[in-house]
């Protein structure tokens, strides 16, 4: 799955269209580079997001099925690392 799909079908984003923006602004990282929106989140990845204040890490457990999921099984699909 395409990062930018996968970020907004675990609810880490809103909308795709501010995953794009994250990252065409640089600050999403998979295993640590630089992720372009064509780029495809596999099982282990470590996903990082550079906040203003703060840079959180993700691993990816499992690739969601569907477009959207419900944020209460978040957990299922990524862990904060």
């Amino acid at each position: 799955m395409r990062i930018d799909k996968f970020l907004n079908s675990v609810n880490i984003t809103k909308r795709r269209s501010v995953a794009q923006d994250m990252i065409s602004n640089k600050v999403v990282l998979i295993n640590e580079i630089v992720a372009k929106a064509s780029k495809n989140v596999d099982v282990g990845s470590i996903i990082s997001i550079i906040y203003l204040n703060e840079t959180k890490k993700y691993e990816v457990l499992q690739i969601p099925t569907t477009k959207s999921t419900p944020k209460s099984l978040q957990d299922q699909y990524i862990k904060e690392v």
